[in-house]
């Protein structure tokens, strides 16, 4: 009891407590994040970028399947929601015309003005790379994701997945025959996503990271939508 009465003593007179430092607390708990809705979005669901109404997500498979019953993703429930993969430009057209006249593929420049939000950001939602916004290597995923997995990476505009998880066609067209697809995919790199990058690609090769979205030339988009489903 002296000793602890001594010990008492000194820290008093160093202005310091005797007694043991209480134990660190931990750090509340984040937020509970909802996870996304895994409806797979209607193709209608557009967004106004660079004067046309762009699809705020990529074309489904779900989306697809409708088009194509044949497609080799059409028939996994576990896929519905995920972007379709495995379609060549001629065939992401093709869904374009079965649509209606007034959809068709975007062109590089409006693809580009979407993803940008008009100046110079490399990523759609701003300067700094952040893996957690998208489908890419750094994400370590490895394979697609359904599209409604990344709200946080959405361009200004509200477009998602302008960033990674599937490369999209483009509706343009190289002097040499080939095509262009823009956005990066799930085994991309920051670099491989930045906005600004076209990607040439031969239009008659379907493989597992290249997928489209489309856009509207005017907003009678639901009329049309109804005639085609």
């Amino acid at each position: 009891m002296e000793v602890l009465g001594a010990r008492e003593e000194v820290a008093a007179w160093l202005g310091l407590s005797a007694a043991r430092p209480a134990a660190p607390q931990a750090p509340p708990a984040p937020p509970r994040r909802e996870l996304p809705s895994r409806e797979p979005p209607a193709v209608d669901d557009v967004v106004p970028a660079a004067g046309v109404l762009i699809g705020r997500f990529p074309v489904t498979n779900a989306a697809f399947a409708r088009f194509r019953p044949d497609h080799p993703r059409a028939s996994d429930a576990q896929l519905v929601d995920h972007p379709v993969v495995l379609v060549t430009r001629a065939d992401a057209e093709a869904f374009c015309v079965w649509l209606g006249p007034a959809f068709r593929l975007p062109t590089g420049a409006e693809w580009e003005a979407a993803a940008r939000g008009g100046d110079d950001r490399p990523w759609p939602w701003g300067y700094t790379f952040d893996a957690d916004r998208c489908n890419c290597a750094e994400a370590a995923w490895g394979w697609t994701v359904p599209v409604r997995t990344h709200p946080e990476g959405a361009a200004p505009c509200g477009a998602e997945q302008l960033a990674g998880n599937v490369w999209e066609w483009v509706s343009d067209r190289r002097e040499d025959g080939w095509g262009v697809v823009r956005g990066g995919c799930y085994l991309d790199t920051a670099h491989g996503l930045d906005a600004a990058r076209e990607l040439p690609a031969d239009p008659a090769r379907a493989t597992a990271t290249t997928g489209f979205r489309i856009v509207f030339e005017n907003d009678h988009r639901r009329d049309i939508w109804t005639a085609s489903s």
